[in-house]
């Protein structure tokens, strides 16, 4: 894209008034962003109400600057690329959502190569989930995103705390692609506490944004960025979600555009759960490993970790405890733990400890990565990692 293609495309995307469905009908009538701007005044006005032309006559006062500021970023590296829609390079998935956006910011190693064959090479699998999960449910996106990265998946999410971040550190674990679809400018990280790991997923992947340079963590705009997610991935996983939680908006973004929603399930005393359970309801397909999703998209688990693929619940058959080697016995208090979250006079009735003597093998149990302390005095157990 030429610097004349470039200012056309950000004037087109920054006049006021002018949303996406409106660019896309200018672009189908008159070819390319600058072709729209070449119209007279009174061609324009037949399209549509005045201030539609008054908008695409009137240059935006920022547009230089943000040129400029475009240009700059460019010429920083060879990781960085703009795009906009009908370029070779523009996502191939995104064509087919509702609302594709007019152009795309992309930084990452998978930004390097074009055209867009070698970035939509691997399948695309979203994990979603809460900005504050339990510690299982941050374990289990790691996990599930580092066996599907031993499987060749590119992970996609949104670089948000809890089960975004888990899941973008877990697939480059597993040495796979992950992409970071983000709500603000890629001149900006939010949050600040994935600095480092915006700088991993580049090496290994790519961060995509559809909003300019310089463009802060507005609260509308990440809910908006969902549809991107969902739109690139071939189906999306569901870790943990409240009830009202915006992973769920991703969720019903992939159902609509006719991709498959997974969803892990959890206690039915858990908050967290509830979302997954609600969805899992709806008709999304319950997961205990990442086997259970490769089937259901018919993908080879070829490079599987198995390791890395565990299941949710510990218990097994008679079958399989018939074959397997002698465990050691389960410490008492773990099996009183249980997996749900539980209060401290809650154990103690269940194990007839007194208080000092409970809260030191917790403690011990605590270090040794077997429980989790959470909020309001509780305690929950950890699955195996």
């Amino acid at each position: 894209m030429d610097t004349q293609e470039l200012q056309s495309w950000l004037r087109l995307a920054l006049s006021p008034g002018i949303g996406n469905r409106a660019a896309r009908k200018l672009l189908a009538t008159f070819g390319s962003a600058q072709a729209v701007f070449a119209q007279s005044g009174a061609t324009l006005r037949q399209l549509g109400p005045d201030k539609l032309a008054s908008a695409l006559l009137t240059e935006p006062p920022t547009l230089a600057a943000q040129l400029q500021t475009t240009l700059d970023w460019l010429e920083a590296g060879d990781d960085r690329r703009v795009v906009a829609l009908g370029d070779a390079a523009y996502p191939a998935e995104l064509l087919d959502i509702e609302d594709p956006p007019l152009m795309l910011y992309m930084l990452g190693t998978l930004a390097r190569q074009a055209p867009a064959a070698a970035q939509q090479a691997a399948v695309k699998l979203a994990i979603v989930g809460s900005r504050n999960p339990t510690p299982q449910g941050e374990a289990n996106a790691r996990q599930f995103a580092k066996a599907f990265g031993s499987a060749g998946i590119c992970v996609v999410s949104g670089l948000a705390l809890g089960i975004d971040g888990a899941a973008h550190d877990g697939a480059l674990l597993g040495g796979g692609d992950t992409i970071a679809v983000v709500g603000t400018g890629l001149d900006r990280v939010y949050p600040k506490r994935h600095l480092a790991l915006a700088h991993r997923i580049a090496r290994q992947g790519m961060l995509i944004s559809e909003f300019p340079l310089g463009t802060p963590p507005l609260t509308a705009n990440f809910p908006k960025r969902n549809r991107i997610i969902s739109g690139l991935s071939r189906g999306t996983l569901v870790v943990e979600a409240a009830l009202q939680s915006g992973s769920l908006i991703t969720a019903r973004l992939a159902a609509e555009q006719g991709k498959e929603v997974f969803a892990i399930p959890g206690s039915i005393h858990s908050p967290q759960s509830r979302g997954c359970h609600a969805l899992i309801k709806q008709g999304a397909k319950l997961v205990e490993l990442a086997q259970d999703v490769l089937e259901e998209l018919h993908l080879p688990a070829t490079g599987l970790d198995e390791n890395a693929d565990r299941r949710l619940q510990s218990p097994s058959s008679e079958n399989d405890e018939a074959q397997a080697p002698e465990q050691p016995a389960e410490d008492p208090l773990l099996g009183a733990l249980g997996f749900d979250a539980v209060s401290l006079d809650a154990l103690q009735a269940r194990t007839g400890l007194d208080t000092a003597r409970l809260q030191a093998q917790l403690l011990e149990l605590e270090l040794n990565g077997q429980v989790a302390r959470l909020p309001g005095g509780l305690f929950q157990r950890l699955a195996a990692g």
